[in-house]
């Protein structure tokens, strides 16, 4: 096993920028098509070719699902040319596979690499999350608190009212009575139809989303993932497995969960140094989409290296074959 010191993130960063690239314009023709499958499945094959051109002996430790489900880039899948350092992969091909297919914003594709063991092997299962970004002291907010503590409370730290607070919350059923609580406080509230990684990253630029709090269950996968973003770009996170069967916490123990009510910090997810790349799919707050134009495509790539705290927006401009 390598360890940390061979984990050359500066030099793998530009190649995990190529791998997001090569999955949102494998997408891109698919674009209000109105086939999530299609869509997906473009951007998978697309980003694991990629990946497998890069020096590094990689495992999917967060995919497309279990091997009986996925065909490609399945949890525990080995990518990479198996020369080089031995790494963490997290992955969504496409985040917001629906949003793709309608045309509607905030799709990326999302990737986060790091030194093999470092990353939380979550199971396909809900997590409750809580997000805020960076500059607050330590469990300024926490999952222990009522929603409407936590707005509270961010508000104390923010100096100002509870109705000068954003949140942000999947769109939902489940979260009825959340959003209630919320709105109780004077907060406002920002409903997204999908994409939770987004959603949470939000909070790390809230000068420009108007962002100030991620809150509400999803895919523990994507948390994750945003727990990598977040890992580079400052703020808190904090997540707790939520399981609604005896077939959801077995998956928890296959993946090596012991304590299935653990709430997790950013750094329980994410243990040592994380590249983090994304690109745009459709338009959003966070990336610009894919911009065609006679004889061209272009996409915008957030690039991010937890090392030096470095956020990077990369414009890829390419012609376009055939």
């Amino acid at each position: 096993m390598a360890d940390a010191a061979q984990f050359q993130d500066r030099l793998l960063s530009l190649g995990l920028a190529r791998v997001s690239e090569a999955a949102a314009l494998a997408s891109a023709t698919l674009i209000g098509r109105g086939n999530e499958k299609a869509a997906d499945q473009a951007a998978v094959n697309a980003m694991r070719d990629q990946l497998n051109l890069l020096d590094i002996a990689g495992v999917v430790v967060i995919g497309e699902g279990e091997r009986d489900e996925a065909p490609m880039l399945f949890i525990g899948e080995e990518v990479g040319t198996g020369n080089g350092p031995a790494v963490d992969i997290a992955l969504d091909p496409l985040e917001g596979t629906t949003l793709t297919a309608k045309d509607m914003p905030n799709a990326l594709t999302v990737i986060a690499m790091a030194p093999r063991g470092t990353l939380l092997h979550a199971p396909d299962v809900y997590m409750e999350k809580l997000a805020i970004g960076p500059g607050y002291a330590p469990d300024t907010v926490t999952l222990d608190m009522t929603p409407a503590e936590r707005v509270e409370a961010l508000a104390r730290a923010k100096g100002c009212a509870p109705g000068d607070i954003t949140v942000c919350i999947l769109e939902r059923p489940r979260h009825e009575a959340l959003i209630a609580e919320v709105r109780g406080t004077g907060a406002a509230i920002r409903l997204i139809t999908d994409g939770d990684v987004a959603g949470v990253i939000h909070c790390a630029e809230s000068d420009k989303t108007g962002i100030d709090m991620y809150m509400g269950s999803g895919g523990a996968p994507e948390g994750v993932l945003a727990a990598s973003a977040l890992k580079c770009m400052g703020g808190q996170i904090y997540g707790q497995l939520l399981f609604r069967n005896d077939d959801e916490r077995a998956r928890a123990a296959k993946a090596g969960i012991a304590d299935l009510n653990r709430i997790y910090t950013r750094d329980d997810m994410v243990t040592g140094d994380v590249i983090f790349a994304a690109t745009g799919v459709t338009n959003g707050s966070i990336l610009s989409g894919i911009k065609r134009e006679p004889g061209w495509v272009t996409t915008e790539t957030l690039l991010m290296r937890s090392k030096t705290g470095s956020v990077r927006r990369m414009t890829y401009r390419s012609p376009v074959k055939g």
